[in-house]
């Protein structure tokens, strides 16, 4: 049988990754894991002509609250009974989310995936594939609720 030590759950705050914090957590208590939670914020932002990329650096205060704001995920009744570590990276989103699961021996990501398609999907690409392709343990990817498959 498979019992899970450490699991990482990379936040974004959509409602998908939402989700995707709901299959974290019960299967960090069902097999009393410590749970990682991990919000990225890409240094990529480019301006109107796409053509030049600039970084914004967030000074300490603002990422003690972004480390709140993580921890405010987990519903109050259940945080103390529950080993959780939030954690704010800088950096492109996929690429610190398999640094991040390398650094900490992770068992088992579990991302929420938006399921975009077409143009959007071209764009922006797909954070949960990439992780998926690259990652160094298994990933869970969570679909938000209610959202439709439609074939191509």
């Amino acid at each position: 049988m498979i019992s899970l030590k450490k699991i990482l759950c990379p936040i974004d705050h959509s409602d998908c990754s939402k989700e995707a914090l709901k299959y974290a957590v019960t299967l960090a208590m069902k097999d009393e894991a410590k749970l990682y939670l991990l919000h990225i914020i890409d240094i990529r932002s480019f301006n109107e002509g796409l053509e030049t990329m600039s970084t914004q650096i967030p000074d300490e205060e603002t990422l003690e609250q972004l480390r709140i704001k993580l921890l405010d995920c987990i519903p109050e009744e259940i945080r103390d009974d529950m080993d959780v570590e939030a954690i704010v990276a800088q950096g492109i989103p996929f690429v610190e989310i398999i640094s991040t699961a390398k650094e900490k021996e992770v068992d088992m990501i579990v991302i929420g995936s938006h399921g975009r398609t077409g143009i959007s999907h071209m764009m922006l690409g797909s954070v949960s594939e990439k992780v998926v392709r690259k990652a160094p343990c298994p990933v869970l990817t969570v679909r938000q609720t209610g959202q439709k498959f439609t074939m191509p």
